[in-house]
């Protein structure tokens, strides 16, 4: 490829055809995560990404090789190989004695950190510890986030938005029953944010919609947040705008009332009625030899009393 003017032309179909997988469409590719750890590491935090990047697969790429790097202080390394390996959400681990077991969650916005937020782990249960079968590899979770602080605080509202960003998978137009087995539950309580994950089982009931039951398979995690970057409202916005291709057309003439009701307006051109048909009656019709005079006034019937 050359460079000309700050314009990159491919010189071969291969390196065409690259370029124009990372050109921008106007329905985006699944995003893909990139998982990688820091310098100094624990078995914990080691053993953590590697569940978290089995819940994530096919979707992710992991970096085993450590990187020295702090997020927080210079995201540089982090955008260079979000750049790379064309990821728009990551996760790092590290681990010191001022923040022991530490996981890093962000997304990224044209290969700049939008969001991070650092949480601390302060118990984990990995998945080979909980001996129970497994749901099938790519299965899209059924996201429940349980507490108050998830609608009420600015910080709170932005990790929702992440966690389902990082966890929601594809977007698919249809999900069969027997397809709806992992259900991640995110609770925020006193501070702390429990993460659990369950395999959901579907029992008889003796009617046609079946008894569910919750198993739990594994990871499980309890965090506590540390620190936070948020993205100013501007930026923010930014992120979310939606092209004009993909708004929906206002349809005219139609509106909606308080409860959903939908009224429509019809506009008509006025109408010419000595060109209307009737219907043709039988009292209606002339007589055989019945001459009607236009002049002669019509014969009104006396009635007596």
């Amino acid at each position: 490829m050359t460079q000309l003017d700050g314009i990159v032309k491919p010189k071969t179909k291969r390196s065409k055809r690259f370029l124009e997988s990372r050109a921008p469409k106007l329905i985006e590719d699944v995003k893909n995560t990139m998982i990688m750890k820091g310098g100094n590491t624990s078995q914990t935090v080691t053993t953590a990404l590697t569940d978290i990047y089995s819940l994530k697969k096919p979707n992710a790429v992991l970096y085993k090789k450590k990187n020295i790097t702090r997020p927080f202080e210079d995201s540089t390394s982090l955008e260079f190989f979000s750049k790379k390996s064309d990821c728009s959400l990551f996760l790092f681990g590290s681990h010191n004695k001022k923040r022991p077991h530490n996981f890093i969650f962000g997304r990224m916005f044209d290969f700049h950190v939008l969001d991070m937020f650092e949480l601390g782990i302060e118990k984990f249960i990995s998945l080979s510890q909980i001996k129970t079968s497994k749901f099938p590899e790519g299965t899209k979770p059924m996201l429940i986030f349980a507490g108050e602080v998830f609608d009420t605080d600015n910080e709170y509202k932005r990790l929702k938005s992440l966690l389902i960003d990082f966890f929601r998978g594809p977007t698919v137009p249809a999900v069969r029953l027997a397809g709806l087995e992992h259900v991640l539950h995110f609770t925020a309580l006193e501070g702390k944010i429990y993460m659990r994950s369950y395999r959901s089982l579907l029992k008889k009931s003796g009617c046609r919609t079946p008894r569910i039951e919750l198993e739990e398979i594994g990871p499980s995690f309890d965090f506590v947040m540390r620190r936070t970057h948020l993205a100013s409202d501007d930026l923010y916005k930014l992120a979310h705008r939606q092209p004009k291709a993909l708004k929906p057309k206002k349809k005219k003439n139609i509106s909606h009332d308080v409860f959903g009701t939908s009224f429509g307006r019809v506009h008509m051109q006025k109408q010419d009625l000595s060109k209307l048909k009737t219907r043709k009656m039988k009292g209606l019709r002339k007589r055989k030899g019945e001459v009607v005079n236009e002049d002669q006034e019509p014969k009104v019937a006396k009635v007596e009393s």
